[in-house]
């Protein structure tokens, strides 16, 4: 099992065969991550690092807490990385980050985390130190769906719940993802095998069935496909339904207000300002609706614009549900 470090701080960490069960220590803010990388079906080449959560003013930037649960981060691509900053940005965090599994190595996973060309350079000490390694399966997994579902949710909900949705259709002018390619190159997507930061690249997205999953009531109600754009980060969607109440833009953005201040606050958002893309970067929440975009045509179709950061955005729910997961265990 060979192994190498990066380091969050000075916790002590016992690794065996048990998995989660048996880790120990991890009792601070900072997290000793291993971090593994799967060469066969029966052998896990394994390498322990952790990331030292000081602070430019010397100091740690996340409180001390008694973690809830142990998490680990099953591959550390563009949202395993942002997951880490989400967590290592939050005070009260229930959870300890104490593992990390991903095809690359630790020399890559420590240099990647440590400088990104969206999200700029962490504020915090990331280097190599010490050994170790686990090896754990069998855990059950639970899914957080897609970045566009989380944004696309929210509001459609609110407006099935004021204004019932008939029918509808959704496009997500989405930003360029690891999965393209940089230059023509083969893919099991013709569309996708397409240079990305050259073309606007049409391609599917279930982001619109897969709501129908937490809203029942949807269900073959809504369809959509996807637009891959050569920006890095932040995409936006774009949904017309047909409603069977009558309404008007105001009062289709002022249930966007009142729920996005009650119910879903931290969750979704309002935009009264004529912003672009990169105004959205970072943002925490799932969707913010720029509501100088709402339209209503003929009193019962309905036109949304929603805005996210399908990187950040997303990264802060999936922090939310290992907290929802930490809080809820038995």
């Amino acid at each position: 099992m060979a192994s190498a470090t990066l380091s969050v701080a000075k916790p002590s960490l016992k690794v065996n065969s048990q998995g989660f069960s048996e880790f120990a220590g991890l009792r601070s803010s900072a997290a000793s991550l291993p971090f593994a990388r799967k060469t066969s079906d029966d052998l896990l080449s394994v390498i322990a690092f952790q990331t030292s959560a000081v602070g430019r003013n010397g100091g740690y930037r996340k409180g001390v807490v008694e973690a809830k649960l142990k998490v680990a981060i099953n591959g550390f691509g563009r949202i395993g990385r942002n997951f880490l900053r989400c967590w290592h940005g939050r005070k009260d965090s229930p959870l300890d980050v104490i593992a990390i599994n991903d095809t690359g190595g630790v020399k890559q996973a420590s240099h990647l985390l440590k400088y990104d060309s969206t999200l700029g350079i962490f504020d915090a000490d990331v280097k190599p130190v010490g050994d170790d390694g686990i090896s754990v399966d069998g855990k059950p997994i639970i899914s957080n769906a897609s970045c566009t579902t989380n944004c696309l949710a929210p509001f459609v909900k609110v407006l099935d719940q004021k204004f019932g949705i008939i029918k509808g259709t959704m496009t997500t002018t989405h930003s360029y993802t690891g999965d393209q390619r940089l230059l023509d190159a083969s893919h099991r997507d013709l569309r996708r095998a397409r240079a990305a930061a050259l073309n606007i690249v049409p391609t599917s997205t279930g982001a619109a069935k897969a709501v129908a999953l937490v809203l029942p009531s949807l269900k073959g109600k809504l369809n959509g496909i996807a637009l891959r754009v050569p920006t890095p980060n932040v995409s936006v969607v774009d949904l017309v339904v047909q409603v069977s109440k009558k309404t008007f833009a105001e009062e289709v953005n002022l249930a966007f207000r009142d729920t996005a201040e009650k119910e879903l606050k931290g969750i979704l958002s309002v935009c009264d300002e004529p912003l672009v893309s990169v105004d959205f970067r970072c943002s925490d929440v799932s969707s913010t609706v720029d509501s100088s975009l709402t339209m209503v045509m003929g009193d019962d179709m309905v036109k949304v614009i929603a805005w996210y950061d399908n990187e950040w955005g997303y990264s802060q729910r999936v922090v939310d549900l290992a907290d929802i997961v930490a809080n809820n265990w038995k």
